[in-house]
């Protein structure tokens, strides 16, 4: 939705930026696809004259097809997609290499490091199936993607096939075809060279008579064709094996019944292609200025915008980019709130997480971890254009909704911040504290990664920072509290972990804590040392009246002492379990059983825990705090605790071991359609917006009036921490934060939670 002048709101319109996944099939194609169904059925093999209407949509698609790549005398196979040529390619080269083989020699299976994971997959199967064993190597690539020839000739005499990309998937880049054909056939003119060419049709203009390539795959879904049909190029007198066998079709090369209408379809985007259609492409200097329009709207959008590619020596058709202090999932949330559809790196993989691709270029790891891919077609039009680019501005305008931009030209008026906040980058958390009334925050565990959105958060807010606290030293990161002090705190001195020298001190239950004022709230601080010698807990808390009075602990941010699932590691040089026992102790007696415990890790986005939620699925907290156990029986668990943790790879160390289940609590689960029948019941439901305010501002189902981000869930559970029987409904984009977040309050004992299956992305009322 969106939001015009006068208050109300019409649906947005699509704007489609991810055709390297996928491209929607152009009216004519598929016009031509529904005719051969109903119309032009036959099977090509039959020898009447239905059959042989169906067989000339073949010829004339093949003859089409080889004067686009110019095919010469080599032969052109339909196939089902990419994926079946790259395995027909492989298995011949390699069923014929297997039968020259010298066992006194080295062989190796050369590809690029930046080919599509299809490539490097099927090489490793048929090499293991063929029982090749030839070392699989993947081709360096310098900075912008190209190539490292001198590697090449260096191991490509050893090397049975290469295979090599013509235009890569994510970020655009073609390599130079003349060049990898010298440095190939000038040290081995034999080997099998298989090129991906998936992207480059029609893009850039192939000649594949004119090469040594022996191999190359297309596939018809990326180009406006329907899913299910492609076709690879064969140089003659290339070897071949077939790779499926059967009734003999495409002349024995390719068995099985062919997909007529994929063909019928396919055809009229050739002839779109060869300019015999009166519907033709884009030129290639027009998507160039096309390319040019998108990367303007995106720097006027994001003005530290990094682009992860050279323009120079890539497609005009694909834009990979990364913004700082942004995750890819966050700005791919962005743009599908403003119905702007768009990918993580490469969209053959459901998971965001870092692009091999740009690893393999070198690029620094935070590029990779948020790069956002933009990609389109020769189909795509001025119009189209002017309004993606209208729209790109306008979505990142949202941003100044959540206060994660500066931008005075925002959608509507910021929403002013209250409560507590929690801040994920990876399995850690930063946690923010506002106290609205006095526009005072406090921030704990600062993770570097945050510093500038917390600046921007600060300044858009009008925040006063009072303390930024580190509850211990973290051994998986450097903490930014020293920048942030010196940036807001100068004139403040610390310890080193940030806590003020100049704080107050209480009394309660007989012992001294210093605390900090923050609004009508306290901060304690208490040593709870075990997981490091230095760790403390800071409780957020009623001011205390009385020292013999029990506290009112809101929020205990306590480290790595008790984690959701597990406690904290006691296996570092600076560990003491012994210290730790104590500690849990005191904490209990601090904060009760109910206080809402936010640590320094959430590795299973749990968000937050109580000790009753813990003390159900782990038994050693559970024996400490009923003083079931003792010391000396404590460190005899703990140490066997310590043995299942598995750091990760990389940078991040576990810094505790997963012991209780996180992920087993079955939450009911909505339709469109079950939702609407229980909302028409007098069970006084209420839906919750799980998505964050700049996702909220750009589009919402009218009945979502409730907006809690996920950021800000923990706060909502303290909220209505008397009144979990209230029936709740939870919705996000695509179900998953719903999910998580459902199973959370189900933990926490809310009674009556469901979330909506699917999403936005799947339902509307």
């Amino acid at each position: 939705m969106i939001n015009l002048p006068n208050g109300l709101k019409q649906p947005l319109s699509l704007i489609y930026l991810d055709a390297n996944a996928t491209t929607q099939v152009l009216p004519q194609a598929a016009s031509a696809a529904l005719a051969t169904m109903e119309t032009l059925f036959g099977n090509p093999s039959s020898s009447h004259i239905t059959g042989l209407q169906a067989k000339r949509i073949i010829d004339e698609t093949r003859q089409q097809a080889k004067n686009i790549i110019g095919a010469g005398d080599g032969n052109v196979i339909f196939t089902s997609g990419a994926t079946e040529g790259i395995q027909t390619a492989i298995l011949s080269a390699l069923h014929h290499a297997k039968k020259s083989l010298d066992s006194s020699k080295e062989y190796c299976l050369l590809y690029g490091a930046t080919e599509h994971k299809a490539v490097p997959e099927s090489l490793k199967h048929w090499n293991k199936i063929l029982e090749i064993n030839a070392e699989v190597k993947a081709i360096p690539v310098n900075e912008v993607g190209q190539l490292d020839m001198d590697f090449i000739a260096k191991e490509v005499p050893n090397a049975l096939m290469i295979c090599t990309m013509a235009v890569n998937n994510e970020t655009g880049v073609y390599q130079d075809i003349h060049l990898l054909d010298q440095t190939i056939r000038a040290n081995n003119k034999d080997t099998a060279w298989m090129v991906d060419c998936v992207q480059a049709l029609g893009k850039t203009d192939l000649n594949l008579a004119n090469t040594s390539i022996d191999y190359a795959v297309f596939s018809g879904h990326k180009l406006y064709a329907p899913k299910g049909i492609g076709f690879m190029y064969v140089k003659e007198n290339s070897l071949f094996t077939p790779f499926i066998a059967g009734g003999g079709q495409e002349s024995g090369l390719r068995s099985g019944t062919e997909n007529l209408p994929g063909l019928a379809a396919l055809n009229v985007i050739f002839s779109m292609l060869n300019g015999n259609s009166k519907t033709i492409f884009t030129t290639l200097k027009t998507l160039h200025i096309f390319r040019q329009q998108i990367a303007a709207a995106l720097t006027q959008a994001f003005p530290e915008i990094v682009f992860n590619h050279s323009f120079e020596n890539s497609v005009p058709t694909t834009i990979n980019f990364a913004i700082p202090g942004f995750s890819s999932k966050e700005i791919m949330d962005l743009f599908d709130a403003a119905n702007i559809r768009v990918s993580s790196g490469s969209a053959c993989s459901s998971k965001v997480a870092r692009s091999f691709v740009l690893d393999a270029m070198g690029l620094p790891v935070w590029q990779s971890e948020s790069a956002i891919r933009m990609s389109f077609g020769p189909a795509m039009t001025q119009q189209q254009i002017d309004e993606a680019c209208t729209r790109i501005v306008f979505a990142a305008q949202a941003l100044g909704q959540s206060c994660l931009t500066t931008d005075t030209n925002i959608i509507t008026e910021k929403t002013a911040l209250e409560g507590l906040l929690q801040f994920k980058v990876g399995g850690s958390c930063s946690w923010l504290y506002v106290d609205k009334k006095t526009q005072s925050a406090i921030f704990i565990d600062p993770l570097p990664e945050l510093t500038e959105r917390l600046k921007t958060l600060l300044t858009c807010q009008g925040l006063n920072l009072v303390a930024v606290i580190d509850t211990h030293g973290h051994g998986d990161h450097q903490s930014c509290r020293g920048s942030l002090a010196d940036d807001y705190l100068a004139q403040q001195q610390t310890d080193m972990l940030g806590w003020p020298v100049n704080s107050n001190t209480t009394i309660v239950h007989g012992k001294h804590y210093p605390y900090i004022v923050l609004g009508d709230k306290w901060l304690i601080k208490l040593n709870t040392p075990g997981h490091t010698t230095d760790s403390t807990s800071l409780l957020l808390c009623d001011p205390v009246k009385a020292s013999t009075d029990d506290l009112l602990v809101h929020y205990a941010f306590c480290g790595d002492l008790i984690l959701m699932g597990s406690l904290g590691r006691t296996n570092f040089s600076t560990s003491s379990a012994t210290a730790m026992y104590s500690s849990l102790q005191l904490l209990k007696a601090l904060i009760g059983t109910d206080s809402l415990i936010c640590p320094s890790h959430d590795y299973n986005n749990e968000f937050t825990t109580s000790i009753t939620a813990e003390i159900s699925r782990n038994s050693l907290l559970a024996q400490v705090i009923t003083h079931q156990i003792n010391i000396e029986k404590f460190l005899i668990q703990k140490t066997l605790m310590d043995t299942h943790i598995i750091d990760q790879s990389g940078s991040e160390i576990m810094c505790g071991a997963l012991i209780g289940d996180c992920h087993k609590i079955l939450v009911r689960e909505y339709t469109s359609r079950s939702l609407t029948e229980a909302l028409a019941q007098p069970n006084n439901i209420i839906l919750i917006d799980l998505r964050e305010s700049y996702e909220y501002t750009l589009g919402h189902d009218k009945h979502f009036k409730n907006n809690v981000p996920l950021t800000q869930l923990v706060e909502f559970v303290h909220q209505h921490k008397h009144n979990k029987q209230q029936p709740l409904v939870l919705v996000c984009r695509t179900g998953s934060r719903s999910q998580l977040a459902a199973q959370t309050l189900l933990r926490l004992g809310f009674e009556h939670v469901g979330h909506l299956k699917g999403g936005y992305a799947l339902h509307q009322y």
